[in-house]
């Protein structure tokens, strides 16, 4: 069972009560953690289908929950987020997982096929890894995926740089604890995921107050882990939070969430924690991983575009601002045009008409309204694009920012919340402006989960060698051509994280990947392609008029993969 700790005491007094609760949930978890990580291939598989079986069973009320709570109709395209961000992902996450343990189990090995892997022109080897079956064509008709990995994986030693943890002859039971974010449904649920099948720890998940109301729905999913010992969810504050954090038996620590609260939970708060994090001395001795956040850049090459272009990326650029209300670690947070572009207003007076056009969303998200007027006052001229009002925020433009300025706020402070800047820099042409653009990403912006390109095809194959060089030299966990780089986050196969190589003292967007569901041990960053314009309109924009439906057929679909269930999704698509 849950431990339910609802009372909200100050961080330091957590009552003795609730203290012997999370106490004896570690404990239980403690004991359980040796046989979980010992426990059969077959057995793992047999608790990924009662997840698969509980997620679909709590899918419908989980989102109505999550719709109500955050403001938006059940019965509208804004629920389709709540779709494709909770059970949707999840389902699919699951169901590319259980193949892979299928293949352990089988040949010794994850399934990846020689035709899939290649030795890129600098020696690195990547491999492809979407699509995956035919339905992933038929959905994603020309959308490709690779994994790169890091400096020394080769053809040859790549499966010896797969689940590491499959490998172990004689693993150890850990404890890990996962401390959940508040935006997105399936952030805790598969970040345990990761712990529980990847890693082989036994997981106790401590929810953000924001979304504890999905508690319920979690532990319905992972029932069967619950009765067994080998997973426990928890509520509370920060209170709760310090006590794992210190416990004894808790090995390992998982967090998601922003950079700040990394660093409190690290080195401590206030200026004794800034102290110590100056000094290197961190107050935990355990490994800690983590998926932090980022001012997410994309980065639009100069080209010749039509007005259904326009108007395309208008709409994909909108979603990323606006998606979920601007609350996601993955939001566009800095587009970067060339000055030398004459369509460079005409894109932006059509981003403006797109996001215009959106209805006005609640912002839920604690704190927002005042990071909100923090980003207004320090970048003067911003334009808010619809109507301000108590417990509401229109989505808001920094446009034309000075690239040569200091340390502005929207290049060094993801906002997390509905604004996005806008610079332009030089370049003769697409090419010096493309390499211009990687210097300003990986120089000026802070954090490395994600970045975005979108060039036209004639552009792209005017520039050559030179876009793939680009993607090559930016330092991000996941670089998207042509579309949200949170596809990265959704497609299971590809990995979610920062660029490796931070450190506690410096994390940025963290340390390690989750996701992942082929369990490469070395990746360097996901790498995603997809056309320049797609029909039908993707499901996870923002102006589709029916991503409820195609989000709920797609969670149906996942649960129950067959080319049948294809068309419904694809009907639903068409008539966005």
């Amino acid at each position: 069972m849950a431990v339910h700790s609802k009372a909200r005491p100050t961080v330091g007094h957590l009552p003795e009560s609730s203290r012997g609760e999370l106490d004896a949930a570690v404990s239980e978890l403690a004991d359980q953690s040796q046989r979980w990580a010992e426990l059969a291939i077959e057995r793992r598989i047999d608790y990924l289908h009662s997840l698969s079986e509980g997620t679909l069973r709590v899918a419908r009320g989980q989102v109505e929950a999550a719709t109500a709570a955050e403001g938006v109709p059940f019965a509208s395209t804004a629920a389709g987020e709540e779709w494709l961000g909770g059970p949707y992902v999840t389902l699919r996450m699951l169901r590319l997982l259980t193949a892979t343990l299928e293949s352990l189990r089988d040949t010794g090995r994850v399934p990846i096929e020689q035709d899939d892997v290649r030795v890129r022109a600098n020696g690195q080897l990547a491999v492809r890894v979407f699509p995956g079956d035919l339905i992933d064509r038929l959905l994603y008709g020309g959308f490709e995926a690779e994994v790169w990995m890091q400096s020394g994986v080769t053809p040859d030693t790549l499966h010896d740089n797969t689940a590491a943890f499959y490998r172990e002859p004689t693993p150890r039971g850990k404890v890990a604890l996962v401390l959940g974010a508040g935006n997105v449904a399936s952030i805790g649920p598969l970040d345990a995921v990761h712990k529980l099948f990847a890693e082989g720890q036994v997981v106790v998940l401590k929810l953000n107050p924001v979304n504890e109301y999905l508690g319920p729905f979690i532990e319905d999913a992972f029932s069967a882990l619950v009765r067994d010992g080998f997973f426990r969810v928890v509520y509370g504050g920060a209170e709760v939070g310090a006590h794992l954090v210190a416990h004894p038996a808790i090995d390992e620590i998982h967090i998601t969430g922003s950079e700040r609260s990394h660093d409190a939970i690290v080195f401590g708060p206030g200026e004794q924690g800034a102290a110590r994090k100056a000094r290197n001395q961190p107050l935990i001795d355990k490994r800690i991983t983590s998926e932090l956040g980022n001012v997410s850049p994309v980065i639009l090459v100069p080209g010749d575009w039509s007005r259904a272009d326009l108007r395309f990326h208008a709409e994909s650029i909108a979603t990323q601002m606006f998606q979920n209300g601007g609350y996601n670690c993955n939001a566009c947070k800095v587009i970067i045009t060339s000055r030398h572009w004459p369509q460079r207003q005409a894109f932006m007076d059509s981003l403006r008409t797109v996001l215009r056009s959106l209805p006005p969303r609640p912002a839920y998200y604690p704190g927002a309204e005042d990071r909100y007027d923090h980003f207004l006052a320090a970048h003067p001229g911003s334009e808010v694009i619809g109507r301000r009002r108590p417990g509401v925020l229109p989505p808001a433009l920094m446009a034309d920012l000075d690239a040569a300025a200091g340390d502005l706020p929207a290049y060094r402070s993801e906002s997390f919340c509905p604004i996005t800047g806008e610079t332009a820099l030089g370049g003769t042409d697409a090419a010096e402006f493309l390499r211009r653009a990687v210097e300003f990403c990986n120089e000026r912006l802070h954090g490395t989960l994600n970045a975005g390109i979108v060039v036209h095809p004639k552009t792209e194959r005017q520039l050559g060698d030179t876009l793939d060089q680009a993607v090559e030299e930016l330092r991000y966990g996941s670089v998207a051509i042509n579309h949200w780089p949170a596809l990265s986050y959704g497609l299971g196969t590809t990995t979610w994280g920062a660029y490796p190589g931070h450190t506690l003292g410096d994390i940025q967007s963290g340390i390690g990947v989750v996701h992942n569901a082929l369990l490469f041990d070395r990746p360097e960053k996901s790498v995603i392609e997809g056309p320049f314009r797609v029909f039908p309109k993707p499901a996870w924009f923002v102006t589709h008029k029916r991503g409820h439906l195609v989000g709920e057929r797609l969670t149906q679909l996942e649960a129950s993969p067959g080319l049948r269930a294809v068309p419904p999704v694809v009907l639903a698509a068409i008539r966005g």
